[in-house]
């Protein structure tokens, strides 16, 4: 990892983050309910998706975290768990459009919803990558080392 970013503009980046995903989702939320989804439908008001988006990131970052310390091939890692834990945090998304558990649910106000997501991972996952840059593999990284090492000089 680099350790040219301190802890603390690490800190600041993920608030930033939030602030930003929490504002451009405030759009996403009242763009919805101009488009017809419901202002009652809890989701799509500012307590409740301005606690989830500041949630979305810390756990984005959190994960990005873990991946870039453990992973060998925290790029190629991060490659496949990115996307799969964006789809897997839509499930509930879907599961709600199929069944409308909360009330004044619909097809828009379920899609900004799922927009939210987007959001959340579209602005995480640049940060993360300035503050916590994985770079190249660790295990191609060892063999290239391995290799001028071994290389006989010519």
């Amino acid at each position: 990892m680099d350790r040219a970013v301190s802890g603390r503009v690490r800190v600041l980046a993920v608030i930033g983050a939030a602030v930003v995903a929490s504002g451009l989702n405030f759009v996403v939320a009242k763009t919805a309910i101009a488009a017809g989804a419901s202002a009652e439908f809890g989701p799509l008001m500012l307590p409740t998706f301005a606690v989830l988006t500041v949630v979305g990131v810390a756990a984005g970052f959190a994960g990005w975290v873990v991946v870039a310390r453990r992973a060998k091939r925290p790029a190629a890692a991060l490659r496949v768990i990115v996307p799969g834990v964006l789809l897997l945090s839509m499930t509930p998304d879907v599961v709600l459009l199929a069944t409308g558990f909360i009330p004044h649910s619909s097809g828009i106000g379920v899609a900004a919803l799922a927009l939210m997501h987007l959001v959340v991972a579209a602005v995480t996952v640049p940060v993360c990558a300035r503050v916590l840059p994985v770079g190249v593999d660790r295990q191609a990284a060892e063999r290239s080392r391995a290799t001028l090492l071994t290389r006989p000089i010519a």
